[in-house]
């Protein structure tokens, strides 16, 4: 036996702590996953997402396309349906623009300005956009509208992630 013995207000001050610590690692664990487990999981930036367009009924019009991508929102999962305007430059070169203005988001459309033909139209404040995108001067936007990133495959198109227009 130990010559060093333990009052009872030792026993009971080390046993008070052992158990305190442990408590406290039983509230703050789902803290620290909370914090860390998104850092965790695998990226999935890059991804393409299946449009029902056909490449080959795309003509040098441009053409509202609808897409559903999958949104997580922390646990809950949905559907979002998004809209790109594409069609085939003169280089027969697929274009997929982003329907959002630049100025302030608002949706803008393929040739819906009688006194403005042939540019998307943005009906909020009058923004216009040339065929390619990009913004006429003297209106509100000061950029031109996104691009997204495209591929196709088995004969479709895939768009992917927003990037700036060139332009801007």
């Amino acid at each position: 036996m130990s010559k060093h013995r333990v009052s009872r207000r030792q026993f009971l001050s080390y046993t008070l702590t052992g158990v305190g610590g442990f408590m406290a690692a039983g509230m703050l664990m789902p803290m620290v996953r909370f914090a860390v487990d998104p850092v965790l999981k695998a990226s999935e930036g890059g991804d393409y997402v299946a449009t029902k367009q056909k490449v080959d009924d795309l003509t040098e019009e441009p053409k509202r396309v609808d897409f559903t991508i999958k949104q997580v929102d922390a646990w809950y999962e949905s559907e979002e349906t998004q809209t790109a305007w594409v069609y085939k430059d003169d280089k027969g070169e697929i274009v997929a623009l982003s329907p959002v203005c630049k100025h302030l988001g608002c949706a803008v459309a393929w040739n819906t300005d009688k006194s403005n033909p042939n540019h998307f139209f943005c009906p909020c404040h009058y923004g216009l956009y040339t065929k390619d995108g990009a913004n006429v001067p003297g209106t509100p936007p000061l950029a031109g509208l996104d691009v997204y990133e495209h591929t196709t495959k088995d004969g479709i198109l895939y768009l992917g992630a927003v990037k700036p227009h060139k332009g801007a």
